[in-house]
């Protein structure tokens, strides 16, 4: 699936624009503060019905409109689009998503909705932020290398929001303990499913990512490691870990053990990144975990995520340069954002679409042959 175009309504400092990507790479140039950062958020957007760079909505409203509104054309092959995708957003009202001219409640369900990553300097909270950031973005990737198993990370929240609102109605003398064994069961062959599935897909990415943070030139040896909170080697062990916990679960009124406290280590050298890394070395690894994903997908998958990368090359030596653009440009779609086309290599060669972004304005210079 690739995107062909997206169009953009009220959306941050467009009042009406429409830009097509090309089949490979896309690069997007113009002086900062023109809006090349927006047009990448409007795809990911028009494509999840989120941003990545943002919770507060509302900044996504051009100032003085009163909503905003995305289109995403999509094909399944060569010739014009035979899939549509739309998203639609008035503060204050629930937005408003759509596939096909159908509603959806979440367009990550639909079928043929593309696979995206992408870099922006916000995303530096992946490894910054709390492990919650990591975990959640962790069961991301493994409900994009398989589908099905997205829906036991949703049913183990379905099954620890009950446990823990019998904690709660306990605490509270609402509830008595007599049902807590069989929610303790539930929670404990989700939390072995949901172990499992992380585990698999960390084992997937270890070795292309310490090869891929390798070539981008990172000091020593990048590594992935993940830490389950639980050590049980089946359900009866984890079980037996609630109940040796419930004492405490029912003092603080929620559950204090399971995969919802798991943690994804990203290391160099043993050590972790968001402690002893460099905001340089931060993104350069970012960067090797964006590209591994990207990997790992096309080969499982055979499907190569759209990946969307924003002001990426200004970091990079002339090599480092030289080795992404040949990654990008190996299969699948890319749009990189920058303020100076000379830090793209091949930006002026054939096969490149060209986007020229102005105040308010996206010009197409090339399309790609």
């Amino acid at each position: 699936m690739r995107v062909l175009n997206v169009q953009l309504r009220d959306f941050r400092t467009y009042s009406r624009a429409e830009a097509h990507l090309g089949e490979g790479l896309t690069v997007v140039h113009g002086p900062n503060g023109v809006g090349k950062s927006n047009l990448l958020e409007a795809l990911y957007f028009g494509c999840t019905g989120r941003s990545p760079r943002t919770r507060n909505e509302r900044e996504l409203v051009r100032f003085g409109a009163p909503a905003t509104r995305v289109v995403v054309g999509l094909a399944d092959g060569p010739g014009p689009a035979t899939h549509e995708l739309s998203v639609g957003f008035e503060p204050g009202q629930p937005k408003r998503m759509s596939s096909d001219g159908a509603p959806v409640e979440r367009l990550l369900d639909v079928a043929t909705r593309p696979l995206l990553s992408v870099f922006v300097p916000d995303r530096l909270e992946l490894l910054k932020g709390a492990p919650s950031v990591r975990r959640s973005h962790l069961d991301q990737f493994v409900a994009a290398v398989w589908p099905a198993r997205g829906d036991d990370r949703l049913e183990y929240s379905r099954v620890l929001a009950q446990r823990n609102a019998l904690l709660g109605g306990i605490r509270a003398g609402r509830a008595t303990r007599a049902t807590i064994a069989t929610w303790d069961r539930q929670l404990a062959r989700q939390a072995m499913l949901l172990r499992e599935h992380r585990a698999a897909a960390v084992t997937l990415l270890a070795d292309p990512f310490s090869e891929r943070a390798r070539e981008l030139g990172l000091p020593g040896t990048a590594s992935l490691d993940y830490r389950p909170r639980s050590r049980a080697s089946g359900e009866d062990e984890f079980v037996a870990e609630l109940q040796a916990r419930l004492a405490g679960d029912l003092e603080r009124g929620f559950s204090t053990h399971g995969p919802h406290r798991d943690e994804l280590a990203v290391l160099r050298d043993g050590r972790e990144l968001r402690l002893y890394g460099s905001q340089g070395e931060q993104r350069l690894t970012l960067l090797a975990l964006l590209l591994a994903e990207r990997a790992v997908l096309a080969r499982e998958r055979r499907r190569t995520p759209l990946m969307l990368l924003d002001d990426v090359m200004s970091e990079l030596d002339s090599e480092r340069r030289e080795l992404l653009a040949r990654e990008l440009t190996s299969g699948g779609q890319s749009v990189i954002a920058t303020t100076d086309l000379a830090h793209v290599p091949g930006a002026d060669g054939a096969g490149v679409t060209r986007l020229r972004v102005a105040p308010g304005a996206i010009l197409q210079e090339a399309l790609a042959a």
